[in-house]
């Protein structure tokens, strides 16, 4: 079962593909001209599509189509070759305008942290139960 459906992943894949360098199928620096085949792109990019979405290491999403290691190279080769800077904007504007892209609701600093000199602006603590001893 994929980690999105394909209706969402193939307008993401053929915009991200167009940003791909083109590469053959074989290593062209080989000496002899041939060599194990390449894992085509979009296998990589499907088993980044399911690390992303779980949350888990590549080691749990790597298949015997794809490695863990060759997902780590290719993610190598294309941050290198500044794709990722290429695709967020493109991402950002997707996302907005499928679902929606409310940067006011958004929390900038989520965390509660202690107000040792009290004041108006601290409130009861959120633990604090109000028990009388």
């Amino acid at each position: 079962m994929p980690a999105i459906p394909s209706s969402l992943l193939e307008p993401v894949w053929v915009e991200f593909d167009a940003l791909l360098p083109d590469r053959g199928e074989f290593h062209p620096d080989h000496p002899l001209g041939c060599h194990r085949r390449r894992i085509p792109d979009r296998i990589v990019f499907e088993h980044i599509v399911d690390a992303l979405v779980h949350g888990s290491g590549y080691e749990r999403i790597a298949t015997v189509r794809c490695s863990d290691s060759t997902i780590r190279r290719r993610l190598k080769d294309w941050s290198a070759a500044g794709i990722a800077q290429r695709v967020h904007p493109t991402a950002v504007a997707a996302y907005d305008r499928i679902i929606g892209l409310h940067l006011g609701d958004i929390a900038a600093d989520g965390c509660i942290t202690k107000a040792p000199c009290g004041g108006d602006k601290a409130g009861p603590s959120p633990v604090d139960r109000h028990k009388v001893d």
